[in-house]
């Protein structure tokens, strides 16, 4: 019997970690969430950072370039329709907002997918003659399933600051949610 490959060691040591972010990740897409006053934030902060990472490194390549602008429309797009169907909810207990199931479940698939490509698409270089590392961007699909994500969490996070803001200044003005500023 053949000694598994360190790089089939890290996959099996990154299977929790990448279970527990999947289950995370539908746990946070269904149902009714409490709105955080640093969670969009800190997910603005991430996605935004990461696209002009990307896009530094992919500047010699105007192709990816275009296939992370073009991610980042259709995830903007995404989230104004997501917005849409989502219900806010400001009560005494605090800032609560329930995101479209449907949506969340289809943009976590896509990531998770192509998340799972990669992991077998690194795997099986491994396992050829003459190992070569893989581009993180080489294929046009990771910069756009990227720029859909970023483009969507970035756009719903900026709604979510507008609507909080928002909510508590007519609070204030009234009175109430006084506990939430």
């Amino acid at each position: 019997m053949q000694a598994p490959t360190p790089s089939t060691l890290a996959l099996v040591a990154l299977m929790p970690l990448l279970a527990w972010r999947i289950y995370a990740r539908f746990r946070r897409a269904v149902g009714r969430q409490r709105l955080s006053r640093a969670r969009p934030w800190i997910t603005l902060s991430i996605f935004s950072l990461v696209v002009v990472l990307l896009a530094f490194f992919a500047r010699e390549h105007v192709e990816r370039l275009g296939w992370l602008a073009a991610g980042l429309a259709a995830g903007w797009l995404l989230a104004l329709y997501g917005l849409h169907l989502t219900s806010f909810e400001p009560t005494p207990e605090g800032l609560f907002y329930t995101p479209n199931a449907y949506l969340g479940i289809a943009l976590s698939l896509i990531f998770f997918g192509r998340m799972l490509y990669r992991l077998v698409e690194v795997y099986a270089i491994t396992r050829t003659a003459a190992p070569r590392p893989p581009s993180f961007a080489r294929s046009p699909f990771t910069p756009a399933v990227f720029g859909i994500l970023a483009g969507y969490y970035i756009a719903y996070s900026i709604q979510l600051v507008r609507w909080r803001k928002g909510v508590l200044r007519t609070g204030l003005e009234r009175g109430s949610l006084a506990n939430e500023g």
